[in-house]
């Protein structure tokens, strides 16, 4: 049972990185690049979840993708889709905590692509799409990376968020940090620890690959 769960919630964590990575790279060259009257709302609307309760993030994606809500009700209508209390919810819920980490790393990496260079490439006749693509992501890799690995991290100890929108369902809900609250809640110390272990060994690999990842080849600049 405690692989199940944590396959699932390996799993999850995995989807909810590679969803929220698009917007998130959106969003971090957006704030790295752009600079526009009101900008501190869009940084404080995407911040607010790391300081914000996790439950009440949670309540409201409840309250945002419940059967009555606003986009709950339209993924329903248009292509059936349940998402309250099932594993769409707890991705969901994991990608929304995992976000904000996404957004801060990668624009850290972002700030640190010399625009000089971006500029050059357009003055060659390098479009836009072309440019980001072959000059800034590139050069922004360890920040976009880090981010990667500090969102799947997050995603995989999220527990209050993922309890009010997806619930504790044995078999169909329950993750790693949920599994391990129910066994306490039983006394099952023994359950509890294990599962402990097995999250410390899941989150140990991420960030030591993370950390192999952002780090510079020998003979290369750190960039």
């Amino acid at each position: 049972m405690s692989w199940d769960v944590v396959i699932f919630t390996v799993t999850m964590a995995t989807l909810a990185v590679a969803i929220s990575l698009p917007p998130a790279l959106a969003l971090a060259w957006l704030l790295a690049r752009k600079n526009w009257p009101g900008k501190f709302i869009l940084e404080t609307v995407v911040t607010v979840p790391l300081v914000l309760p996790p439950v009440a993030t949670g309540f409201a994606l409840l309250l945002l993708l419940g059967r009555q809500g606003w986009l709950g009700s339209r993924l329903e209508e248009w292509f059936g889709w349940e998402i309250i209390f099932t594993w769409k919810a707890v991705v969901a819920a994991m990608a929304v905590m995992a976000l904000p980490l996404m957004v801060r790393t990668a624009r850290v990496g972002f700030e640190g692509v010399d625009p000089q260079l971006e500029d050059a490439a357009r003055s060659l006749g390098a479009g836009p799409w072309k440019v980001f693509w072959q000059i800034t992501l590139p050069l922004a890799r360890r920040g976009v990376l880090g981010g990667v690995v500090l969102g799947f991290a997050r995603a995989l100890g999220e527990f209050g968020a993922t309890i009010v929108v997806a619930g504790n369902i044995p078999g169909r809900t329950t993750t790693i940090p949920l599994a391990i609250y129910t066994d306490i809640l039983l006394g099952d110390n023994a359950a509890a620890l294990r599962l402990i272990a097995i999250s410390l060994g899941v989150a140990f690999l991420a960030i030591a690959l993370g950390e192999r990842l952002v780090r510079p080849l020998p003979g290369l600049s750190g960039r």
